[in-house]
């Protein structure tokens, strides 16, 4: 029969019912090996955890020893909640296991599984040299944009966070900037700290702490509010408190809390790389979540500019601590321009009076009202409310 001849009704019929088993084969099989989860729960984002939802997911794809990937996507965020797509791969079974209501592992019980599986990963190397340049240079333009910069570090996961994939970081670090209208200043920031950061193969998140309204700068009541926020997202063992404006020249300078607290920016261009004397503690400093605690964090007393950082040099001392430095020729940093704040005539009454507050004005004072905390992809966003004192 020519192959132009008109094909027979029984034969077109078979080739039909063929044609629609083979459809309804490769759609179940697809189904059965890939299924979206769609989950809504209160604050999800509070916790690296992901609070009940996160260990439970985890313990169920490490469960026996078997791991099943899967792939979650930030649907959108309000300022209570957070939706997730969890798309898993394999088994087809654990779509239901997830959707069963009388299947609720405690979270200790999915933290350990957790813990259990990391142990498993290799420790970072403590020489992280074969990753650094040593001095870097400092672009200033053009600045970029935020849309730029989440393509350029898609690499980064919601909040501004980053750690090494192939090896375990015993550390957290949390970088706190206090902020409040410098938002060119914060894109310069972003574009140099996270290839920076990276390179130092450090398990960090960035936080920015923007004061809201026009009332009198607070630099240090958003640096302790800081602290606070952040260890609500997860627990950190080392704090830097950075000023916006400050960029470091050498990726040398490690981001990372040693046995004291550290003065980071040592030598600034517009201080010609100097010290300028040796009490200072101001621009960059890293403190571990111990010592914060025990010094009570930042008075909250310094409204303006000026002064908190030299009481909080002396709060070191009072408590036995002392500050140590890398050397001038790593330690330095490229000051960003712009217009500087006028200094608080009231400064040094204040810091005169710091003794008799250490105890009782800094972490265990801290009042403040949380606006909004967003999880944007380059940084955490915190905006708060504070009221000084009439």
């Amino acid at each position: 029969m020519p192959p132009w001849c008109p094909i027979s009704p029984y034969k077109g019929l078979l080739i039909l019912v063929i044609a629609f088993v083979l459809l309804e084969y490769f759609m179940n099989t697809f189904t059965s090996s890939k299924t979206s989860l769609y989950l809504n729960t209160t604050k999800l984002l509070s916790d690296d955890k992901e609070n009940r939802y996160g260990p439970l997911l985890k313990t169920l794809l490490f469960k026996n020893n078997k791991t099943y990937s899967y792939n979650k996507t930030i649907l959108s965020t309000t300022k209570n909640e957070s939706y997730f797509s969890y798309v898993v791969t394999h088994p087809p079974s654990l779509a239901s296991k997830l959707n069963n209501s009388s299947l609720t592992p405690s979270v200790s019980e999915a933290t350990s599984t957790i813990e259990a599986q990391n142990e498993s990963i290799p420790l970072c190397p403590d020489d992280v040299s074969f990753n650094l340049k040593g001095r870097i240079p400092i672009i200033r333009t053009p600045v970029p944009t935020v849309q730029d910069l989440e393509k350029r570090f898609n690499w980064l996961q919601p909040g501004g966070h980053w750690q090494p994939e192939n090896c375990r970081v015993l550390s957290k670090v949390a970088i706190v900037i206090p902020f409040r209208c410098r938002g060119e200043h914060l894109l310069l920031f972003l574009q140099h700290m996270h290839p920076f950061l990276k390179r130092q193969q450090l398990d960090y998140r960035i936080f920015v702490v923007e004061q809201d309204g026009e009332k009198s700068f607070n630099r240090a009541m958003l640096m302790n509010i800081g602290y606070k926020e952040a260890l609500n997202v997860n627990h950190f063992d080392c704090f830097i408190f950075h000023d916006i404006d400050l960029l470091p020249e050498d990726d040398r300078n490690l981001y990372t809390c040693p046995n004291q607290p550290r003065h980071m920016s040592v030598a600034v261009d517009i201080l010609k790389y100097k010290l300028p004397y040796p009490e200072i503690f101001g621009g960059v400093s890293a403190i571990s979540t111990e010592h914060f605690k025990l010094l009570n964090g930042f008075s909250n007393s310094f409204w303006g500019w000026g002064g908190e950082d030299d009481d909080m040099s002396n709060r070191i001392r009072y408590h036995h601590l002392h500050i140590s430095r890398y050397p001038l020729t790593i330690a330095r940093y490229t000051m960003l321009t712009h217009k500087k704040d006028k200094p608080s005539p009231s400064r040094y009454d204040v810091l005169k009076q710091g003794q008799q507050r250490f105890d009782k004005d800094g972490l265990n004072n801290l009042q403040y009202k949380l606006i909004h905390k967003k999880f944007n992809l380059l940084y955490t966003w915190i905006l708060v409310e504070i009221n000084q004192p009439s």
